[in-house]
């Protein structure tokens, strides 16, 4: 007896038509994200620059919004793969429609509008505060090195560019006085209509590269210069402050600060701005990304970026970050060695914040830290806290979000160069965190329910 099975029904008819909204479940992200750009976020940032009626009316800004939105929190980064999703899959079609925009107009829309894209980061956040998932009791601080959209390989030492500049100057040079040698009888070879001394391509070419690398050498040179500066002017405030408290000079004079950069100081072609980083799986070309996250709900609460190495200089920026974002500062701010200073702790006291910067290691803590008591301060406070000291959040706050953010939803490169343009993208990655965030809480306040 033959076994019976449903019918296979994929070429009948449908009586009524669908909606895209159909597609997917009443609950699904993809309606929350559509909710949430359509009711509650302001977008006129946005929409202002629209004003013209001229040419083709272009896609509503707000679905591009949220499209861009929801791509991000899938874990969907590239134009051209959120375009193909939104001819393919169900859950982008329920935002986009049947009508899907083109991998270049993604594009497009989100360099044309990143800053203000990454603007939302505010307003989600504030949703966040609204609903409950920020408290501000404990947040803690670190930071992440993500690739930039640059290869290592295409960077150059201080000391090489200048061998390098030398040699492709003097192989244009050659073949230029060899051009004009010949210039008789190449005009005969080339005709009436050339003028024989055309240069070819590749020469061009080679005198570009020979700018842009005594280019990338006069910047390393002016960065270093105003490096020294600095160094010198920190040297010379200290040298007045121990005269004006009648502290004798130990050991040798400090050497003046070298005005020439480092040999090994290098410059990468691709996107200048990034910096060769450590991570704890080698070197990257790359940038140095910051997130403070609150210890209610992992919902970051600020973030930042450059490309330094170090992550001291960012403490307080942050700290004042999360005091426009949300009105005031932490209770509790906890942090790693990377972020402790003297004058990083001082700022805290100021601030009024209760903070659990780790010291770093040292064999002797007391000895010769006569100019840093609020190190060996913050030493004893977190050695006498033990295993219930606040500061043990500050592993189970940060490294979760990265782990969502680099493993979970696979950013681990960044899609645009130059600082200014990454930090945005970054902005606009972590208002996507919150983004899901605030879905898995499926508070009462953010209806669920496509916009009419």
């Amino acid at each position: 007896m033959s076994k019976t099975f449903r019918p296979w029904k994929i070429d009948q008819p449908l009586l009524l038509p669908p909606c895209v909204q159909d597609f997917v479940g009443e609950a699904h992200l993809a309606r929350f994200v559509t909710s949430l750009v359509a009711e509650h976020l302001d977008l006129r940032e946005i929409t202002a620059t629209y004003g013209s009626e001229r040419g083709q009316p272009p896609f509503d800004p707000m679905m591009m919004t949220a499209l861009l939105l929801y791509a991000y929190c899938s874990g969907v980064y590239s134009s051209r793969r959120i375009a193909r999703a939104a001819r393919e899959r169900v859950d982008f079609m329920s935002i986009v429609g049947l009508d899907a925009p083109d991998f270049r107009t993604i594009s497009e829309f989100r360099k044309r509008h990143l800053k203000a894209l990454s603007g939302l980061f505010t307003q989600v956040l504030k949703l966040c505060a609204q609903a409950g998932l920020v408290k501000l009791g404990h947040v803690a601080l670190d930071g992440t090195k993500i690739k930039a959209n640059a290869s290592k390989h295409k960077a150059m030492s201080y000391e090489r560019m200048e061998k390098r500049a030398a040699e492709l100057e003097s192989e244009v040079a050659q073949w230029m006085s060899a051009a004009e040698a010949a210039d008789a009888r190449e005009d005969k070879a080339f005709g009436s209509d050339k003028s024989g001394d055309e240069v070819p391509d590749w020469i061009a070419d080679k005198k570009k590269r020979a700018e842009k690398i005594r280019a990338a050498k006069a910047e390393l040179e002016a960065e270093a210069q105003t490096a020294a500066a600095a160094k010198a002017k920190a040297q010379a405030e200290a040298e007045e402050k121990r005269k004006a408290e009648g502290r004798k000079k130990r050991g040798k004079q400090a050497a003046a600060p070298s005005t020439q950069p480092d040999p090994k100081a290098q410059k990468n072609f691709t996107d200048p701005e990034s910096s060769i980083l450590k991570t704890k799986d080698g070197f990257i070309q790359g940038y140095n990304a910051q997130a403070a996250v609150d210890a209610t709900a992992q919902v970051i609460v600020a973030h930042s970026l450059d490309a330094r190495q170090s992550d001291q200089h960012q403490l307080t920026a942050i700290s004042d970050a999360i005091e426009a974002n949300l009105g005031r500062q932490p209770t509790q701010l906890s942090a790693d060695a990377g972020y402790c200073s003297d004058a990083n702790l001082a700022a805290l006291e100021e601030r009024g914040v209760d903070a659990y910067i780790a010291p770093g290691r040292a064999k002797h803590p007391t000895a010769g830290e006569s100019g840093s008591e609020r190190v060996v301060a913050m030493r004893e406070k977190i050695k006498a806290g033990g295993h219930e000291s606040p500061y043990r959040l500050r592993k189970q706050l940060p490294e979760p979000v990265f782990g969502q953010i680099k493993q979970g939803r696979g950013f681990r490169q960044f899609l645009l160069r130059g600082v200014k343009k990454v930090a945005a993208e970054w902005g606009f990655v972590c208002v996507a965190h919150n983004v899901l965030k605030l879905a898995k809480a499926r508070t009462p306040s953010i209806i669920h329910a496509a916009p009419a």
